[in-house]
């Protein structure tokens, strides 16, 4: 519901400065709306890329699954001690960006175990980190698609409602005060009329 509005030359000026500032500001909220779009749109493609490297580690595993049947406990030789992210900024939204995966485990005497569970750990740590990043990806898409939502939604309320309703206020008040512009040239003609005819 619009709110009621004086109908005078100062409330004029002040719904013309505010059509002005909201036009002025529409086109940042609909290029920043642009900007979300294509950066989630390069997110899905990096979250699949990711998925396609690990479908590709996984297949690479299995080459090697019947000799990992031999009961060694990976676990204590390699786990994710810590995620490390760098903060980044997409259309004015901190976001956390993969930087490293820090591993911790157990050290281990290269003759006490499998020739195979070098390669298993090297692959093993490509898989968690594969993880790790698809994360984080789903993090940034996750905060960007809500920026997304709000963007579109202050978008919508400037095209859809502040613009037109200023726009009508403005022509409300020009009509009014023409009308009344009009009156008062009437109003003093006629009384010059009066004048003249004492």
């Amino acid at each position: 519901m619009a709110k009621k509005i004086k109908l005078t030359k100062n409330e004029l000026k002040k719904q013309k400065d505010a059509l002005k500032r909201f036009k002025l500001y529409l086109p940042t909220l609909v290029l920043k709306k642009k900007q979300l779009q294509a950066e989630i749109l390069k997110m899905n493609r990096e979250i699949e890329e990711v998925k396609r490297e690990k479908a590709y580690l996984k297949a690479k595993i299995y080459e090697w699954v019947d000799v990992f049947n031999e009961k060694v406990d990976l676990e204590k030789l390699l786990r994710v001690e810590k995620i490390v992210t760098i903060t980044g900024n997409i259309a004015g939204i901190d976001i956390p960006v993969f930087g490293e995966v820090i591993f911790a485990g157990e050290k281990y005497e290269f003759k006490d175990f499998p020739l195979w569970v070098d390669y298993g750990i090297e692959a093993l740590k490509k898989v968690m980190i594969a993880n790790a990043k698809t994360e984080i990806l789903k993090k940034q898409e996750v905060l960007l698609k809500d920026e997304l939502r709000i963007t579109t939604q202050r978008v919508n309320l400037f095209e859809k409602v502040m613009i037109p309703e200023t726009k009508d206020n403005v022509k409300k008040i020009q009509i009014y005060l023409g009308d009344m512009e009009t009156a008062a040239v009437v109003t003093g003609k006629i009384a010059k009329e009066k004048i003249l005819r004492r």
